[in-house]
């Protein structure tokens, strides 16, 4: 019935004395140009009643998932689903007396309607991307490679079923063929296949987030992680330059993510003054007088100083040589300075590890080392504090009659007699 439809014009042609020929033509062309205008205004029609529905969803819906959509345009392409439709119904019909032509026509229509397929899929999961990146508990997790993977997947069935489509045969055959060539595959899609596994492990581990600061040295990154795929792994450096890292890289080898410390709170310092080890020695009575002047140490020296003469008294111990007994040296006392300015210091955390400890003694001299937290963990601010604590710590030194260590240079050197340097 549907081929004794699409011939009426045909028919009246040829009662009209028309030549056959000339007849299957004029009826082809008018059966296309009939369907091709219904085609038309039907995804016009449609697109009109999705996008009038988008709009009261909107409206109506909490989330903005919906608006993601039209943004990707996905409703105007699943508009294009009924006009195709339409077309493989009519194809047959229209191309009646034109055989050939009419399986090339209809293997096109099949093809564009694979076509559409990936790409609804492919603008669906974009918009499932973006609304999952507004949701504070995605925000920070590699969607983008699932995706990617998916896609993959979803474009390599879409190739073979054209392939299929092309060559009239089945999808199982390309998918048999595809299996007795596995390895070809895995070579081929090795990076692909790595970068998904890796994304995997790095999402269960949780080693790494978009936005966590991570110091690559291998790569030379030192950065925020700005985008997490399949294959790679996006670094915008500190001073403004993109390093690209190799998704797989994240767990085969080792880098430094400050998250901890971001998320903590407070950033470390951990810096060392070198004293001069001839500079160190016991106080006199007339230098521990003096040192308690300096307000931090008043009643640190004046408690101390009492324990030590009790006990030197208590012990019988002959102060006329200083090294006797137990003594207070300017090493000592500045230490506790240096831990009681700390405790002081409005830019350090006090509920985190603070010590001033002594080193190993090197060659140089003897390392005093300030192991504490600042409560600002913005680097500006980070070394700002860091800063105003060692230019602090650096005029005090004199006052506890303590040298820092440096090399000397030319202007050091005092010339004694034929022209030896002396230091």
């Amino acid at each position: 019935m549907d081929k004794d439809l699409g011939r009426l014009l045909y028919n009246y042609l040829l009662e009209t004395g028309m030549n056959e020929s000339l007849a299957a033509y004029i009826n082809l062309f008018v059966l296309m140009i009939v369907v091709l205008v219904l085609a038309f205004l039907l995804d016009l029609l449609i697109w009109k009643v999705l996008r009038a529905l988008s709009v009261r969803l909107a409206r109506k819906s909490i989330n903005n998932f919906d608006n993601f959509l039209v943004a990707h345009r996905v409703p105007r392409y699943v508009a294009h689903i009924v006009p195709l439709t339409i077309l493989l119904e009519f194809v047959p019909i229209a191309f009646a007396d034109f055989d050939y032509a009419g399986v090339i026509a209809l293997k096109t229509i099949k093809i564009l309607f694979v076509f559409l397929t990936l790409i609804i899929l492919r603008k669906f999961f974009k918009s499932v991307n973006g609304y999952l990146k507004t949701r504070p508990k995605f925000k920070d997790k590699p969607i983008n490679s699932y995706v990617q993977v998916f896609m993959i997947f979803a474009w390599v069935v879409g190739v073979l079923t054209v392939f299929a489509i092309v060559t009239d045969t089945t999808v199982w055959k390309f998918f048999t063929a595809l299996g007795a060539a596995s390895a070809v595959v895995l070579l081929i899609f090795k990076d692909s296949i790595l970068g998904f596994v890796a994304s995997i492990q790095v999402t269960i581990n949780d080693m790494v987030r978009i936005g966590d600061w991570i110091t690559f040295e291998k790569y030379g990154a030192d950065g925020d992680v700005v985008e997490i795929s399949l294959a790679t792994v996006k670094v915008q450096n500190f001073d403004m330059t993109i390093t690209t890292i190799p998704t797989y890289a994240l767990i085969s080898d080792s880098f430094k993510n400050w998250r901890g410390m971001q998320v903590s709170g407070g950033r470390r310092i951990k810096r060392s003054l070198i004293i001069r080890q001839k500079s160190i020695r016991f106080l006199s009575e007339e230098e521990i007088e003096k040192l308690k002047k300096i307000q931090l140490v008043e009643n640190y020296i004046g408690t101390r100083n009492e324990q030590i003469k009790a006990y030197n008294e208590e012990n019988k111990i002959n102060k006329e040589v200083l090294v006797n007994g137990r003594n207070l040296t300017n090493f000592g006392v500045f230490r506790k300075y240096v831990t009681n300015y700390l405790e002081n210091h409005s830019a350090i955390n006090k509920k985190m590890t603070l010590m001033v400890r002594q080193l190993q003694p090197t060659p140089q001299g003897i390392p005093l080392e300030i192991y504490a937290f600042s409560s600002d963990k913005r680097w500006e601010n980070y070394e700002y504090v860091m800063a105003d604590i060692f230019d602090h710590l650096l005029a005090a030194l004199p006052y506890f009659s303590l040298e820092l260590f440096e090399l000397p240079v030319g202007k050091d050197y005092v010339f004694a007699g034929d022209d030896e340097p002396k230091a």
